[in-house]
């Protein structure tokens, strides 16, 4: 099986993400968790290409940044997600190539059909097939809080140019989000609410 958790910053993504991998494990099944922007992994190859995104001064074309992503989604869908799905285990990833659609597309002005032809270049065929996407959602005030935090004076991504962006960016990736929904017929789950409750209702929706 092959899940995506997919939605703006702050949603909670990782964390929803992370209750799936610990749930299908207490069900004894093989399960693999990772994100696709390769921030947490221990691939050093991976982990070089992610400093370039949010690691490096953010001066990168957007049309160069579309590319690094494709290059971390491809190999770590060949590294980790294809061996595990061979086995009949089950794959979660947080985000996938719709996020590179809205952000760099929707928000960031790149050729959406360019962004499409070239992953559909380069990722297999299955890829594009996930048994489930769970989308998720905030209202635009709450997602407004939530980065608040997540972006306080600890926050240690400076360079990171999405959270930065201000409350009419975060509009225009909001409804990037819904316009995919209904494209790609992505059925969206609030994420307000506890974590317990947010899980609750995803569990709702497999």
């Amino acid at each position: 099986m092959f899940i995506v958790v997919e939605g703006q910053d702050g949603t909670g993504k990782d964390t929803q993400a992370k209750m799936l991998e610990s749930y299908f494990k207490e069900q004894g099944k093989k399960v693999v968790f990772y994100s696709e922007s390769g921030t947490g992994s221990d691939d050093p190859f991976i982990t070089e290409i992610a400093k370039l995104n949010y690691g490096s001064d953010q001066n990168i074309d957007h049309r160069t940044r579309v590319l690094l992503y494709l290059v971390n989604r491809y190999e770590q869908w060949r590294k980790i997600a294809e061996p595990v799905l061979r086995d009949g285990g089950v794959v979660i990833t947080a985000r996938s190539w719709l996020s590179t659609l809205v952000y760099e597309g929707y928000g960031a002005g790149v050729s959406r059909s360019t962004i499409t032809k070239v992953h559909k270049a380069i990722m297999p065929e299955r890829y594009f097939k996930p048994d489930r996407t769970i989308l998720l959602t905030l209202s635009e005030e709450e997602q407004q809080k939530r980065l608040g935090t997540q972006t306080g004076k600890n926050w240690d991504r400076k360079k990171e140019i999405w959270k930065s962006k201000g409350s009419d960016f975060q509009h225009k990736l909001n409804q990037g989000y819904l316009k995919i929904a209904k494209e790609y017929n992505i059925e969206a789950v609030d994420a307000s609410g506890t974590v317990e409750e947010v899980f609750a209702k995803i569990l709702k929706r497999l």
